[in-house]
């Protein structure tokens, strides 16, 4: 579980970073907290010459809120540092609820949020050792032509496992991407690709530096909650994030539901907002709403538990989680 031999570049500002990227191509790999790309080095899925260490910027590290411009979180925010920003729990609190569940303190410790919104996608056949993957004869994914989940496709299913993509996805949440060619932003659904295997529209000259959630989003109530094997550190299973603005006469104004875990990228779920909007409370509606998430999730055998199990407790977080919003205001996980 050794190293590859790469160097550390350590880049002083943003545009530093971008031309690193650009010169070194294919050879390069962005780092930061450390918290995934390192465990993937170890299992020799990736042998970059070169680490873009970004960890130091400080002009990523930022968190803010204006009336006008919404809330920025610079990518290099750690996941501590969401959670000890106190107005972001009263003011997004689908996102700290969703923060809250990654990992455990020394993972939240280095992990960032650009990080988060970018992990690679997981697979009971990937996630392994060399000397393992070699022992199978490699996968879709990586050093192999089959697909272990879909054996008769060539589309691999490897899922997306982070927490805080669903819950910004909620949030109607855009990222910003610099490069040298300049910066650019795009909505947070159109970054994933839904795809095990190119998961994500970031080029490997390209840098996710921030990501902004709209002004009008502040003051949702959510909440996030998360299948996994151990409470206190692992990837998650099955996840649902609920954000929704209720009236005071308890009518639904806005909603969006947010999928993780069980498609090969973060999902808002079809039509949730349509069948919310203009709503009271009702347990009918909510298994309405939850029967349209178990449609869209689409779990396979990716992980250690069953899609069906999976299956249904998405259907049950969903009824869950919009009960608690709805009536509660707003709840943790």
């Amino acid at each position: 579980m050794s190293l590859p031999a790469f160097r550390v570049l350590q880049p002083r500002t943003v545009d530093e970073a971008c031309r690193m990227l650009a010169e070194h191509g294919a050879e390069a790999m962005v780092i930061a907290g450390g918290t995934d790309v390192i465990p993937n080095l170890q299992m020799k899925l990736f042998a970059p010459h070169v680490l873009v260490d970004i960890k130091l910027l400080r002009e990523l590290s930022q968190i803010e809120f204006s009336p006008r411009g919404g809330l920025r979180i610079g990518a290099t925010a750690s996941l501590t540092h969401v959670l000890e920003t106190p107005w972001l729990a009263e003011e997004f609190p689908v996102l700290s609820s969703a923060v809250a569940t990654i990992a455990g303190p020394l993972q939240r410790n280095m992990g960032t949020i650009g990080g988060n919104l970018c992990l690679e996608t997981r697979c009971r056949w990937y996630n392994q050792s060399y000397f393992w993957r070699q022992s199978l004869g490699g996968c879709l994914k990586k050093e192999g032509d089959v697909c272990h989940v879909a054996p008769g496709g060539k589309f691999c299913w490897a899922a997306w496992s982070g927490d805080s993509a669903p819950a910004f996805l909620a949030l109607e949440a855009e990222i910003e991407i610099a490069s040298v060619s300049g910066a650019r932003r795009v909505p947070l659904r159109d970054f994933y690709k839904n795809d095990g295997k190119d998961r994500i529209s970031l080029t490997r000259n390209e840098l996710l530096t921030s990501v902004h959630v709209p002004a009008r989003m502040a003051g949702r109530r959510g909440v996030y909650h998360k299948l996994r094997v151990r409470d206190s550190i692992d990837y998650p299973l099955a996840g649902v994030a609920v954000a929704m603005e209720v009236d005071a006469s308890g009518i639904c104004r806005d909603a969006r539901v947010a999928l993780s875990a069980v498609n090969p990228a973060p999902l808002l779920v079809r039509g949730a907002g349509e069948m919310l909007v203009g709503q009271k409370w009702s347990r009918e509606l909510a298994e309405r709403v939850a029967h349209a998430a178990i449609q869209t999730g689409k779990p396979l055998t990716t992980s250690a538990s069953t899609p069906i199990y999976r299956r249904d407790i998405v259907r049950v977080f969903t009824r869950r989680a919009l009960e608690e919003v709805w009536k509660n205001g707003q709840a943790s996980s």
